[in-house]
Formats: C-alpha cells, sequence, structure tokens
C-alpha cells in the first residue's frame, strides 16, 4: 500500500452498517452487505477521493471488545491492524437503537489510541431519528455526525470534517513505477479453492504477515481480502477470494454473495493459484473450481498445500494424481507448499511473474506463419494465422472452410503451438474464420 496515502478505518459492533458506508464512500460494491450479523471478518481495503482529496477507507469487522471467543477475537485483532495505520477513524452506531455496552466499550478504547475519532450516527434517514443523534455525545467524543450511508444522507458533510485534517498537506500519490521510471501494473493473483484448504494462510505467508482471519472453521473468507506486495520490484495484488461451492452446498446469503464475488475476482485476476489439500487429495469440487479458472481464461499454478501433513505418496504419484483429474490443466505447473511454515511459498512469485509473462506475450504475425508452412495438419488448409489478443494468448486461423475444429485437432494445434512458442501456465483460444470471411 502506499504509506503516503492517508487511511480512514470505520469501525463499530457488528451489523451497524459499516460495508455499506464502505461502499458509499469508495462508490463500488466492494464489500458484502447483507442483514445477517457478522458478515464481514476481514478488513477491506479501497480507495477514493472527496474534492480532490486522495485517501485510502478500510472497512473492518464487527467489533466486541470483551468477546474472545475464537472470530470475534481475530476480528478484534484484524482491526486493531488498521487502526494503528489509522490518520481518522470514524466510529459508526446505529442511530435506531440506543446506547450499547458495545458501544460504550469501544468509544473508551479508541479513545485511548489518540487518533482523532468521529461518530457518524447511521439510519439517520428521517428528522425524527436525525434529531435523536444528540444522544451519542454521551460516548465522550465531541465530533458527532447524523447519516443514512444507505441513502447518503449526511456523508458529504462527514466527509468533509474527516479529511480536513490530512486533505491539504497530501499530494496526489504516483503509482508504482518501475525501473524506466514507468508505471508498473500489478500482477492481480487470485487464490481460489475450496473451503479451508489453506488460502488465507497462503495470503499471509505471501504477505508477511496476518492480513488474513485464518480459522478450522470452513467458509471464515466472506469478503474477497487483497493486500499489495512489490518483490524484486515487481508489484502484486494477492486477492484471498472465499472457499467457492457449489449452489446447492452453499445455504447463508453471504456465503452465496461471497461465492458470486470470488468468481468475478477470478474473471478480474491475471493469474489463480489454485490451492489444493494434500491431506485429502483431488476432489471432484477441485476440478470444478479449476473449471472456472479455465473457461475465464486465467493463467493458473496448482499449488498443493499442507504437503508436510502427507506421508503415504511422493511428489510424482500426487502430480500423477492431480494431471488425471485435471486434464484440461496440462498447462499449469505443479508446486507442493506447506502456507502454515511458508515453504515454498518464497517461489511462488517468480513462478506467478513467469506465468503472468508468459500469458501476456504476444507473437509476431511473420513468426506465427513460418510455423504454420511447417504444420503437417491435414484436416483443413490454414492460409495463415494471426494472434488477436492475450491474457490469454487468442489466435485466429483463416482457413479454407468454415466451422469449429474438431477436439482432438484443436488439441493438436495447441500442443504444437506450446512447443514452439511456450505459454506455460496459460490456456490458449483458437479461433477459426474462412478466408473469404476475412476479405
Amino acid at each position: 500500500m502506499l504509506s503516503s496515502t492517508p487511511t480512514v478505518v470505520i469501525v463499530g459492533r457488528p451489523n451497524v452498517g459499516k460495508s455499506t458506508l464502505f461502499n458509499r464512500i469508495t462508490r463500488q460494491r466492494r464489500a458484502i452487505v447483507g442483514n445477517e450479523s457478522g458478515i464481514t471478518r476481514d478488513r477491506i481495503h479501497g480507495f477514493t477521493e472527496h474534492n480532490g482529496c486522495r485517501f485510502q477507507v478500510i472497512d473492518t469487522g464487527g467489533i466486541l471488545v470483551h468477546d474472545r471467543e475464537y472470530l470475534p477475537d481475530q476480528v478484534l485483532r484484524q482491526a486493531q491492524v488498521a487502526l494503528r495505520a489509522a490518520q481518522h477513524i470514524i466510529f459508526l452506531v446505529d442511530g435506531r437503537s440506543e446506547i450499547t455496552a458495545a458501544d460504550r466499550d469501544l468509544a473508551r478504547m479508541l479513545q485511548r489510541l489518540g487518533t482523532p475519532v468521529t461518530v457518524a450516527v447511521n439510519k439517520s434517514d428521517t428528522a425524527a431519528r436525525e434529531t435523536l443523534a444528540h444522544e451519542f455525545y454521551e460516548l465522550g467524543i465531541p465530533d458527532v455526525f447524523p447519516i443514512s450511508a444507505e441513502h447518503g444522507l449526511g456523508v458529504d458533510a462527514l466527509l468533509d470534517h474527516v479529511t480536513a485534517g490530512f486533505c491539504q498537506a497530501v499530494a496526489e500519490p504516483s503509482p508504482a513505477e518501475n525501473n524506466s521510471g514507468q508505471p508498473a501494473r500489478a500482477i492481480k493473483v487470485a487464490i481460489i479453492g475450496r473451503p479451508n484448504v489453506g488460502k488465507s494462510t497462503l495470503l499471509n505467508a505471501l504477505i508477511g504477515e496476518e492480513r488474513a482471519i485464518v480459522s478450522p472453521v470452513a467458509g471464515t473468507t466472506r469478503d474477497a481480502v487483497d493486500e499489495e506486495v512489490v518483490r524484486e520490484g515487481v508489484p502484486y495484488v494477492f486477492i484471498d477470494t472465499a472457499g467457492i461451492r457449489r449452489k446447492g452446498k452453499t445455504k447463508l446469503m453471504a456465503e452465496k454473495l461471497s461465492v458470486v464475488m470470488a468468481r468475478r475476482h477470478l474473471r478480474l485476476a491475471d493469474v489463480a493459484l489454485l490451492v489444493l489439500d494434500a491431506s485429502e487429495g483431488v476432489v471432484a469440487a477441485d476440478a470444478t473450481i479449476a473449471g472456472y479458472a479455465h473457461e475465464g481464461g486465467c493463467a493458473l499454478i496448482i499449488c498443493v498445500n499442507k504437503w508436510d501433513a502427507r506421508k503415504t505418496r511422493t511428489k510424482q504419484e500426487f502430480e500423477r494424481q492431480v494431471r488425471d483429474q485435471f486434464k484440461f490443466l496440462e498447462y499449469a505447473p505443479i508446486v507442493f507448499i506447506a502456507a502454515q511454515t511458508g515453504v515454498g511459498v518464497d517461489g511462488l512469485f517468480p513462478l506467478v511473474r513467469e506465468v503472468y509473462e508468459s500469458a501476456s506475450r504476444r507473437i509476431p504475425t511473420g513468426e506465427l506463419n513460418r510455423f504454420v508452412e511447417q504444420l503437417r495438419f491435414e484436416e483443413r488448409k490454414i492460409f495463415y494465422i494471426t494472434q488477436a489478443a492475450v491474457r490469454p494468448p487468442t489466435f485466429v486461423l483463416f482457413t479454407n472452410r468454415g466451422g469449429a475444429l474438431h477436439f482432438s485437432h484443436e488439441r493438436y494445434l495447441v500442443n504444437q503451438i506450446r512447443r514452439r512458442f511456450g505459454f506455460r501456465g496459460s490456456p490458449i483460444v483458437l479461433k477459426t474464420r474462412t478466408k473469404a470471411a476475412a476479405s
């Protein structure tokens, strides 16, 4: 993250509307919103501007200061990490209810931090409720603003106040630059897999801190948690997605939404890390998730996690099982890691960069046509070939007759293209057109 960018953190007890306010301020549907309590667990980052002032917003999970059950305690720890970096804190309370003990506990905790705090009284969407907002001065925090995050009422006035302390001193941040002085595009990496295979543990190992909540409870991650890391001058954005299940296996609305958003982040990613659980072997759901990545044209690396817990098979035997189950992923490299201890994790950075560059490679038309001239392909005559797109590499073949290629012929051509040009870790797309259609 950009250290020069001011950070505003939204905190409050569960279900007061923090994610709705986060989405309102960032002007995007980044955090999952629903009626179920405790939907947000990890901290969610977003960037926005208000009156020309750019700043970062962090949405935190609902905080219960004295709840020592595992997940609430982990939510509090994640929020405390965000609070330490905050230039301003928005303490969101529910204007439709009285002040609770949880509100008072959190107010005392925030006042001890020494960071500017503003109370935002949410759900003040009528004149009567707006007048009740003054009751929240009892929390001991002098700045109180009535708002409606859902309808946007009072949010501009809130942001005027929040940004006043840092807006004048902050210059527009410059993007990360590479060695040539040009902006460097971050490689977006989605971490995908079934629930509880170690995706959040892998994210934490990649960035070197407890960024995502790790729990033995399947389905702990709901929002997609993302973090930027720069390694050897290359920026990476790692996205820990919710565990993807079949539709019939997902009952809670929050989990349904999280799966939909996980698949959306997969479509937007440059590279996917498919995490398998070595202690369980390859199961049908793994192949389904792999299919989502393949169909979306995403470059892919298969990460066999918890390998240190596997005692009965060699890597060669396990890799053979993976190849048998994922015949359509013959291009994807397989790595064996132990995210809990960090074994094999550092090797993912150069591999991610390799498959990203492979998927981004563009072959000159002249070189492609010299390749076609040497092909022994009798199913139809290929006059010439050109590359139409990257990520995934997409090739258009101009032939003497129309119609899609038979699967076996398409597979042969893809294999020949790989043999000649590489494209490790990336699917290849072939399209055919008749020569008459090209003229």
